[in-house]
C-alpha cells in the first residue's frame, strides 16, 4: 500500500517544471513559468493522445530523474522532454514543435507567457470550431493575467479578518495582554498600587426578568450594553465583565498610566447615569432603570485565568470594598469610599456630599460619600476648542450628545494625544 502511494506521489510530479523538481522548498501552488511548462505536457497529451511523456518504456520515476537532473551544458545535449516525433499529423507542424519546444525550456524565463502561446497556436484553430483547446488556453491567460490581482485582493480581504478579529480580542481583554497572548506568551499577573474600580447594577432586574419574556429580556440587555458601551469608550476605562444588569470596570491600569484614573471612572459614572434615566425599555415604557453605582480606589492585582476562554480579573480587597460600595447605596446615586473621594478632591471640579459612618461587611464601619456631580463652569471642548458650560445642568448631556459641543466625558477620549 505504502509503494503504491508513493508511485501515485512521483506520477504526479511528470507535469510538473524541473526548477521546481529541484527545489524541494518551491511553493506548493507552482510559478507562472511553471505553469507555461506544465501547459505544454498537457497540450502535447491532448495531441499525442499519450502520456505525458509518450510511449516509453521508462517508468515515472526514472523520467523525473530526467527531467530533474538535465546533461551538463557543455554536453550540447538537449534535456529531456516528451518525444515530438510521436505528435501525429496535423499536429507535427512546425509553429507545435517550436511552441512546445519553447514552453519546455530549461531556463524558466526564457518560457514564453500564456499570452503569447495562445497567440502562437492561433494556426491551429484555423477551420476549427471552438475546441477543448481554445477554453483551457482562455483559462490559462485569464489565470495568469488575473493572478497577481487575486493574491492582491484574497491579501487584503485576509488583512481586513485579522483586524476585525484583533478588534473583538481587544474588547474582550487589554491591549497589552491582548497582544502578549497573540504572541504565545504566558501572562503573568500583574500588581497596581492604584486603581479605581467600578461596579453598578440595576435596582429590581430580577423582578423586571421575572415580569417579562426572555426575548424581551434579551434584547432590553443589549440595548442597555450598547449603551454602556457608547459610553465607556469615551474613557480611559477598561469594563472587566457585564452579567444580567450588572457593569465592572475599572480605571487605572496599565493601558493608559498617566491619566487620572479616579476622575476618569467618576466622569464615567456620572456620564452612564445621565443616560439611564433617559433609558427607555421598549416592552415597560412607563418603567424607569434604577442604576445603583459604587466606586472604590486602591491597589489591585489583575491576571488573565483560563487558556479556552481567557478572561481578564481582578483580585483584591479592593474590589470587594468596591462591591459593597454598590450594594450599599442607593437607586440613582453613586456611592463612592473616602480613598476614591481624596483622589477626586486632588483632581478637582467634582462635588461630593458625605453620607456618614456605614457598615460594610468585612470591614466595619466606613466613612463614605456621595458624588453628586461636576462642579459648575468647568470646561467642555468644542470643535473651536474650549468653551464655558455648566456641566450640571440637565440639557447638558443633550447638547453634547446632539453635538452642540463636546465634553471630556463625551467627546474624544481624554487620553488621545498623550505621549
Amino acid at each position: 500500500m505504502v509503494r503504491l502511494v508513493s508511485l501515485f506521489r512521483i506520477a504526479g510530479l511528470l507535469w510538473r517544471a524541473p526548477e521546481l523538481l529541484r527545489d524541494p522548498d518551491g511553493p506548493p501552488e507552482g510559478t507562472p513559468c511553471g505553469d507555461v511548462y506544465s501547459f505544454a505536457i498537457v497540450l502535447f497529451e491532448t495531441l499525442a493522445r499519450a502520456g505525458p511523456f509518450g510511449k516509453t518504456n521508462l517508468n515515472p520515476t526514472e523520467i523525473v530523474e530526467r527531467v530533474r537532473h538535465p546533461p551538463p551544458v557543455e554536453s550540447r545535449k538537449c534535456p529531456f522532454r516528451p518525444p515530438l516525433s510521436q505528435l501525429p499529423e496535423p499536429w507535427d507542424a512546425d509553429y507545435v514543435r517550436a511552441l512546445l519546444s519553447d514552453c519546455w525550456a530549461e531556463a524558466p524565463e526564457q518560457r514564453p507567457d500564456f499570452k503569447a502561446v495562445r497567440a502562437r497556436l492561433r494556426p491551429m484553430r484555423r477551420g476549427l470550431k471552438p475546441s477543448i483547446v481554445d477554453n483551457m488556453l482562455a483559462m490559462m491567460e485569464t489565470y495568469a493575467t488575473n493572478l497577481e490581482a487575486l493574491v492582491d485582493q484574497r491579501t487584503d480581504q485576509l488583512a481586513q479578518e485579522k483586524r476585525r478579529a484583533d478588534a473583538l480580542l481587544y474588547e474582550m481583554l487589554p491591549r497589552t495582554v491582548a497582544d502578549q497572548l497573540k504572541r504565545g506568551r504566558r501572562v503573568e499577573a500583574e500588581s497596581f498600587d492604584s486603581v479605581t474600580i467600578y461596579f453598578s447594577d440595576i435596582v429590581g432586574f430580577t423582578r423586571l426578568s421575572a415580569q417579562s419574556t426572555a426575548m424581551e429580556v434579551v434584547e432590553l440587555l443589549n440595548e442597555l450594553y450598547t449603551c454602556f458601551d457608547a459610553v465607556i469608550d469615551h474613557y480611559a476605562v477598561y469594563k472587566v465583565e457585564t452579567h444580567r444588569g450588572r457593569l465592572h470596570g475599572v480605571g487605572g491600569l496599565a493601558r493608559h498610566p498617566r491619566v487620572a484614573h479616579a476622575s476618569q471612572v467618576a466622569s464615567m459614572a456620572l456620564h452612564l447615569l445621565r443616560r439611564v434615566r433617559h433609558f427607555r425599555i421598549r416592552h415597560r415604557p412607563q418603567e424607569r432603570l434604577m442604576l445603583r453605582v459604587g466606586l472604590h480606589s486602591g491597589p489591585v492585582c489583575a491576571g488573565v485565568v483560563g487558556s479556552k476562554m481567557p478572561r481578564y480579573c481582578l483580585f483584591g480587597d479592593t474590589v470587594n470594598t468596591a462591591s459593597r460600595m454598590e450594594s450599599t447605596g442607593t437607586p440613582l446615586k453613586i456611592h463612592c469610599s473616602e480613598s476614591c473621594k481624596m483622589l477626586l478632591e486632588k483632581a478637582g471640579g467634582y462635588i461630593l456630599e458625605e453620607r456618614g459612618l456605614v457598615y460594610i461587611k468585612g470591614k466595619g464601619d466606613m466613612r463614605t460619600y456621595w458624588l453628586e456631580g461636576r462642579a459648575p463652569g468647568v470646561r467642555c471642548r468644542s470643535s473651536n476648542g474650549f468653551q464655558q458650560c455648566d456641566t450640571s445642568a440637565p440639557t447638558h448631556d443633550i447638547q453634547c450628545t446632539e453635538g452642540r459641543h463636546s465634553c471630556p466625558d463625551l467627546g474624544a477620549p481624554p487620553w488621545q494625544g498623550i505621549s
